[in-house]
Formats: C-alpha cells, sequence, structure tokens
C-alpha cells in the first residue's frame, strides 16, 4: 500500500442513535431509515446519480490523467482538463492530486488564479504529510505568499519536510536557521542542515557549505574542506560557486594561488550572468590578472555587471570613460556611471563623483557639490577623500575656510599612510597652521615635510626637537621612520 491509500480514521462524537435510550432507539432508526427511502425516492425521481463508488486504483488513475495533461507528456498540454481530473482525485483525498490542484490555482491555470485557494490545498496534501507540499507550505509562510508571513509556521512545515530526506527543504531549512527566521540564528544547526542536502547532491548547499567552512561559521574554519564542497557545485554549474572557487584560487585559499584557474571559474560564473563574477572579469582584463590586460574586454565584462546594478563595476565603468581605457574618453559618460554608483553607497565613485564637480569635468564646476561627495566618502573611511576635503576646507572651497578641519581630516587620511595627505599635514605643521598639541606627532609630520623640501619646515622641526626629551625624540624618529616605510598612492584601491 503506498501513502495515497492510506487513509486516517477520524473518531467522531456519539450520534443521536447512540445516546438515545434503548426504548427510543427503535424509533429513532426507524425514523433514519425513513428519511434515507424518501432522499434516494427523490433522487431517482429528479434524475439525479448517486455517487459513484472508487478506489485507490481510481484515485490514481484520475492523478495521472491531470498530470498529463498538466505536462503535456501522455495527453496534450489542457490545463482545464488537467484541473478537472486532479480536483476529482483531490476531493476524495489523493495528496499529490490535491498538491498539483494546489499548483494550478497558483499558476491560474486551468482555474482562475487564487493564491488563497491554492494554500488550502497544499495544507490538505501537507496535512497528510506530503514532503513536497510541506516544503511549499513552508515557503508559502516564509514569503506570505496567499497566507500572511509568519517565519515560525514556515520552520515548522520545512522541518517537516526535511526530517524526510526532501533536499530542497533541507536547504530552505539550513537557511531559516542561518538567517534567524521562525528561531535565534544557529549557524551549527544550518550547517547541518546544509550538510544533509549537500551530500544528495543539491548545489545550493554544497555552496553554502563552503560558506560555512570558509567563514567557519557553525564549523570549523577550514578553507580546503570549502574549496571541496565548493567545486562540488561549481562542476554542477553553480554560478556563485564558481565565483567563489575562482575568488579561492586567486586569494590561494585552500588550494595553491593560480590566476589563470581564477580566470577560469570566474569566466563559467560571468557566462551564467554572475554579477561578481563579471565584474572580476573585467578587473582581471583591467589589470591583467592572469589575462592579457585588454581595456575593451574589461569594459565588456565591467558594463555587463554595471548594467545589474553592481556598483564596484559602474565606478569601474566610469574610470574606463573617465581615463579613456577602452572606451573614447567621455566625461560625461563617466559622471552618469560614477552617479549610479555612488547613489549606492560606493565611496570610491563618491570621491571620484566629488572630483568631477570639483574640476568641472563632465558637469557644471560646483565646489559645495564637489564637498558633500567628498563628505560622503570621507565618512566612510576613504582616505582619498579625506584628503581632497581636507584641501577643501584648507583652500575655502564650498566650505568656509577652516585649517581646523582641514588639519583633522588630513590626519584621518594621513594615518591610513595616504601620501598627499601626509605631505598635506607636514606642511600645515611647517608653516603654523596646525596647532602643537602632540610635539611628538608633530615632529614626525613637520620631519615629513622637511623631506619633501617644504620651506620652513627644517627649522620648524628643530625647534619642535627642542620640545622633546631623548626618549620622546626617540620615539618620534621611530614613528617617522614607520611613516616613510608605509604610503598610500593617491589612486584608488581596487578590490581583487
Amino acid at each position: 500500500m503506498n501513502d495515497a491509500d492510506k487513509f486516517a480514521l477520524v473518531p467522531r462524537p456519539p450520534g443521536a442513535l447512540e445516546k438515545a435510550e434503548p426504548g427510543a432507539r427503535g424509533v429513532l432508526a426507524d425514523m433514519v431509515q425513513d428519511a434515507l427511502t424518501l432522499a434516494r425516492a427523490k433522487t431517482h425521481a429528479e434524475g439525479i446519480p448517486a455517487l459513484p463508488s472508487y478506489t485507490s486504483a481510481d484515485l490514481e488513475t484520475w492523478y495521472q490523467k491531470g498530470i498529463s495533461h498538466y505536462s503535456g507528456k501522455g495527453a496534450p498540454r489542457d490545463y482545464s482538463e488537467a484541473a478537472k481530473w486532479l480536483r476529482k482525485a483531490a476531493e476524495r483525498g489523493h495528496a499529490k492530486a490535491q498538491y498539483g490542484l494546489s499548483l494550478c490555482y497558483d499558476h491560474g491555470r486551468g482555474v482562475p488564479q487564487d493564491y488563497t485557494e491554492a494554500v488550502q490545498w497544499c495544507r490538505k496534501a501537507a496535512e497528510q504529510g506530503y514532503a513536497t507540499a510541506e516544503y511549499n507550505l513552508g515557503l508559502n509562510y516564509e514569503d506570505g505568499h496567499g497566507v500572511p508571513k509568519d517565519y515560525a509556521e514556515a520552520l515548522k512545515w520545512t522541518l517537516k519536510a526535511a526530517e524526510k530526506g526532501e533536499p530542497l527543504a533541507q536547504n530552505s531549512l539550513a537557511e531559516l536557521y542561518f538567517y534567524g527566521k521562525g528561531a535565534s540564528p544557529d549557524y551549527a544547526e544550518a550547517a547541518r542542515w546544509y550538510r544533509r542536502a549537500a551530500e544528495q547532491g543539491y548545489a545550493d548547499a554544497q555552496s553554502k557549505l563552503a560558506l560555512c567552512y570558509h567563514d567557519g561559521l557553525g564549523l570549523t574554519e577550514d578553507k580546503a574542506e570549502a574549496v571541496k564542497w565548493c567545486r562540488k557545485a561549481a562542476e554542477q554549474e553553480h554560478a556563485v560557486a564558481q565565483f567563489n572557487l575562482g575568488t579561492s584560487y586567486f586569494a590561494g585559499e585552500g588550494v595553491p594561488q593560480d590566476r589563470a584557474e581564477a580566470v577560469k571559474w570566474w569566466r563559467k560564473g560571468a557566462d551564467q550572468g554572475q554579477t561578481m563574477a563579471q565584474y572580476q572579469m573585467g578587473s582581471c582584463y583591467e589589470f591583467g590578472w592572469g589575462v592579457p590586460q585588454n581595456y575593451a574586454e574589461a569594459v565588456k565584462w565591467h558594463l555587463k555587471a554595471a548594467e545589474q546594478g553592481d556598483a564596484r563595476a559602474q565606478y569601474s565603468l566610469g574610470s574606463c570613460y573617465e581615463f579613456g581605457h577602452g572606451v573614447r574618453q567621455d566625461y560625461g559618460e563617466a559622471v552618469k556611471w560614477y552617479r549610479k554608483a555612488a547613489e549606492q553607497g560606493n565611496a570610491w565613485a563618491q570621491c571620484n563623483l566629488g572630483y568631477c564637480y570639483e574640476e568641472g569635468n563632465g558637469v557644471a564646476l560646483d565646489y559645495a557639490e564637489a564637498v558633500m561627495w567628498y563628505r560622503k566618502a570621507a565618512e566612510q573611511g576613504y582616505a582619498r577623500a579625506q584628503n581632497n576635503l581636507g584641501s577643501c576646507y584648507a583652500k575655502g572651497n564650498g566650505v568656509s575656510q577652516d585649517y581646523v578641519e582641514a588639519v583633522k581630516w588630513y590626519r584621518k587620511a594621513a594615518n591610513q599612510g595616504h601620501e598627499s595627505a601626509q605631505k598635506n599635514l607636514g606642511a600645515c605643521y611647517a608653516n603654523g597652521r596646525a596647532a602643537i598639541e602632540d610635539p611628538v606627532d608633530a615632529y614626525q609630520w613637520v620631519k615629513f615635510a622637511e623631506e619633501q623640501g617644504y620651506e620652513g619646515a627644517a627649522k620648524k622641526a628643530a625647534a619642535i626637537k627642542l620640545l622633546l626629551s631623548p626618549a620622546e625624540f626617540r620615539e618620534a624618529q621611530r614613528r617617522y621612520n614607520r611613516l616613510r616605510s608605509s604610503k598610500v598612492s593617491d589612486a584608488p584601491a581596487k578590490i581583487g
């Protein structure tokens, strides 16, 4: 006997006949019999056919007819016929037919689209223990599809299906635990369910299990094990796994570093439209990582990712237009792409857009607008923007001239090793525009300015030295030597 043949016996309360006194029971029985006789006579007189009897084999036959018409396999595709036969079996308790009828309502195939009705039929099948229906009912609760969103209910039904070995449900359950939906976040429990689905060959779960190993989420961090599971998913054409496997090869995590192999896997993901892989392909061609440098190819891949809304690719595409790399130089087009990325909060793009406003490249010159965009990037800790914002305060461009603010922003950038900011801060100390609150700190910056040839820096350094004890002077010299060996270029960084 299969699951479709099993029917639960539902207890009912005692009827009138059972509760009647012995003397009245015979009278009631006669009344019931008379009512049945009258009903049969009425049915016969009005030509209403009696309900036919059916077997479990009949239910399965009707279900199969419905599926054949739904799929177009074994019968012409006809959603109305499919819904008719699925309903016939569903109304008589066939769990798979109930689920099939729920799909008809969900997609509006053969019946008017009705998400609430879809959920009702899905629930009927789920309550009979049909794993696919349990999983989908869980999804409905998770997404608020046909029912109010309820993560606790989603977890309950997804768990039922997962325990029956349904890999999609196991992966979905892991996601609920991973993101704390319906329960507190539990990476260990998430990893356990990802593994159960991954061991059945489910690529999504293999990819997420790799992430758990890579980041040590619910499992001991193990980059080699991460690569193993990532590769299993990547070989099933899982685009995110292909991107991550490429990243492992690029960084040499869990495998020997191999940029050519990184490009191979990134290309596979990029060809499937994976945005991050497309961006990385653009960067590889832009900088010659694992492939010969080719700006035209860089533009091609950056454009693909940029059109999907990737802010880093939009920034990179703007940079290509600004400098004429792989395309004709076009400041207006550069500003367009910088703005798209900047409005998503990309600090590099915010800084470059600010520079376009400061110089009038592709837009009307507007110092106040430049300051606004520099500030957005500077407050995210981007050293180049901090230096540029400091310069705006020093010059009074777009803001009131304020050397205290200038020194503040120069210092933030200088402490990150930004070379121009270090020169600017040193100059402020050398020309007396920065108050000497910490002689040890001031000495390193003035010495740096002296090395750059700033007028008056040597005299200022000598004066500050007089304020230092021997121990403080040694500390100032140590800081200065460290400063000289840790400089950051004025050019914006790239994510590899």
